[in-house]
């Protein structure tokens, strides 16, 4: 075929179609029986919605995708052996002394295997940001309301990706063998003997005989390569299948409703994006692990169950069950023969669960005490939702001082206290500072909420002061954008559930079911005291005695050249007069 012929479009030979290669042959073949170029073409320019909270969620699974390839890089040379072998490798101060394979596979790795150092820090720094990331994310979730219906699966999904990721990077730092892991898998070997009933059978179980066995380090393995990794990806597969089907959340803002998503498609935009931004989460992880020292295990020694390391700690994410057991009173019960381990049991078991139901059953809570069955798109600025941000905060603070009292040793000697008035203040810090904090998140809500009503019925503070002719002064005070009154005004006025028959003032229907006075209560508790957002007959009635203040200003001579934008920080002042020539 000539090339003219194919340049123009009224040449004197028909155009012939081009011979496809075999390449292309392949795809045709698959797409006429799988179908896969029209979801793909589907997909690829799904919409996403462009703001920087959204890109946490991919620091969770770029950071993932680092342990994968990490991972993959010491499964080489690790050894998940528990067999005694003499150290003779490179490190001067442990060589010659008895230790397990795998810890002393993992002294080759950081110091006989070119990069192995490197790439075993990565790999537990990237551990570190997979877990942190996914908790800023579903902070993120919570705070803004996006698990309510249609995405409360995805909300129990995020939960167990967290629980699981916990789980995982406990078995990894279990698996060198060295004396820090060996006094965790103590703890957890307690915690577990301490389950009624059956804990010996557990332990038992789980060890091979008595501990510390010499099979627990295999298992963890394959748990740690194999089965949790497996899980893992199975979930986060399922979540963003959900997060396509259901299509993204969005800030409120002009032109965007609960019907659409406005942002950019997924292909090219999103995709340059989302590569992008693994090589930034890669370059970060690498930077961490070559410059960052993390758990250097020659320090600590191979495992012996006599010794203990001084100042322990387990890695941030254990904390909170850490610190449950240091504070944890002596409590324990004997029946016929038996010990019931309460001060084991209920803080190493019992509360981390309870504590994670909290906040995972949380939106059907929130849906069921309002009543709402509608599904919402657009998101809530954590202000008009008080009670559930105080909560939030609350649950924050809580986790922070378990944090806290899980190194009440090194506390202790840092700062020169007496060990035991520290675990007795964070015995009672933990029932009294987060209520205190709930009340005070919730109120500061409500006052932020109070604000933005006055802004949108009152105009915002200019920050010009104003000179009366009685010599009374006063701010100016100017009308919001549309775009900003937009947004302040896009959300739900809150509908309080009442107990009885008929419908409330908001429309809510009453009822008489037996957990109707419950949830009277807690709606009245949770929404009662929230600011409503103004009618518009208020921003109206607002906006015009705003302008006619303004008007009475220029009237009595008052006006300037600025109007009051020009100096309320939001704009460049550069070649601005604050008093024109009149």
């Amino acid at each position: 075929m000539s090339t003219e012929s194919v340049a123009t479009t009224n040449g004197k030979t028909a155009a012939q179609p081009k011979k496809a290669s075999k390449g292309g042959k392949v795809v045709g073949w698959a797409d006429e029986r799988l179908g896969l170029a029209t979801a793909a073409k589907k997909n690829l320019r799904k919409i996403f919605p462009d703001h920087w909270s959204f890109m946490l969620g991919e620091i969770a699974l770029w950071s993932f995708v680092v342990l994968l390839l990490t991972g993959v890089f010491l499964t080489f040379w690790f050894k998940p052996s528990m067999a005694e072998v003499q150290y003779m490798g490179s490190y001067d101060q442990l060589r010659g002394m008895h230790m397990s394979e795998a810890f002393a596979s993992t002294l080759d790795i950081s110091f006989d295997v070119r990069g192995g150092l490197m790439v075993r820090q990565m790999h537990h720094w990237a551990a570190m940001l997979f877990i942190a990331s996914m908790l800023v994310h579903m902070a993120r979730v919570f705070l803004t309301g996006a698990f309510r219906k249609p995405r409360e699966i995805n909300w129990i999904i995020g939960g167990l990706l967290i629980l699981l990721g916990i789980v995982e990077g406990f078995a990894g730092y279990s698996l060198p063998d060295d004396l820090l892991s060996g006094t965790g898998l103590r703890i957890a070997d307690g915690m577990v003997k301490a389950t009624p009933v059956l804990g010996s059978y557990m332990s038992f179980f789980m060890f091979g005989g008595e501990f510390p066995g010499d099979v627990i380090v295999p298992r963890l393995y394959m748990a740690h390569i194999l089965l949790i990794p497996g899980l893992i990806l199975a979930l986060i597969a399922a979540h963003m299948l959900l997060l396509v089907y259901h299509k993204h959340t969005q800030w409120p803002g002009p032109g965007r409703t609960e019907e659409n998503v406005v942002g950019f498609p997924m292909l090219p935009v999103y995709m340059a994006k989302a590569g992008g931004f693994f090589f930034i989460v890669f370059g970060a992880s690498a930077l961490m692990g070559g410059l960052l020292t993390i758990n250097p295990v020659w320090k600590y020694g191979p495992y012996d169950p006599s010794k203990v390391t001084a100042g322990s700690q387990p890695d941030w994410y254990m904390g909170i069950a850490e610190g449950m057991l240091r504070i944890m009173p002596g409590w324990e019960t004997h029946l016929w023969g038996h010990t019931i381990s309460w001060n084991i049991f209920i803080p190493g078991e019992v509360m981390p669960i309870v504590l994670l139901a909290m906040v995972l059953a949380w939106p059907f809570l929130e849906a069921w005490v309002t009543g709402d069955k509608r599904e919402h798109h657009l998101l809530q600025r954590p202000r008009n939702a008080p009670a559930r941000t105080a909560f939030l905060v609350a649950m924050m603070t809580l986790y922070g001082l378990l944090w806290a009292a899980g190194g009440n040793d090194v506390l202790a000697v840092l700062f020169h206290m007496n060990l035991n008035h520290i675990t007795y203040f964070m015995r009672a810090a933990i029932f009294i500072i987060p209520p205190l904090v709930f009340i005070f998140v919730r109120r500061w809500c409500i006052s932020l909420q109070r604000h933005d009503n006055e802004m949108l019925t009152h105009g915002y503070e200019s920050g010009i002061i104003m000179r009366s002719a009685d010599g009374g002064y006063s701010e100016r005070h100017l009308p919001l954008n549309e775009e900003r009154a937009y947004t302040l005004t896009a959300r739900d006025r809150d509908q309080v559930f009442t107990a009885g028959e008929g419908e409330d003032a908001n429309g809510v229907a009453g009822g008489k079911g037996k957990l109707d006075g419950i949830k009277g209560r807690l709606a009245t508790a949770f929404y009662a005291d929230n600011v409503q957002k103004p009618t518009t007959e208020e921003i109206e009635e607002g906006r015009h005695h705003l302008a006619h203040d303004l008007d009475h200003e220029h009237a009595a001579g008052l006006d300037h050249s600025a109007d009051g934008h020009q100096f309320d920080g939001r704009h460049e002042v550069e070649g601005e007069n604050l008093r024109g020539d009149h």
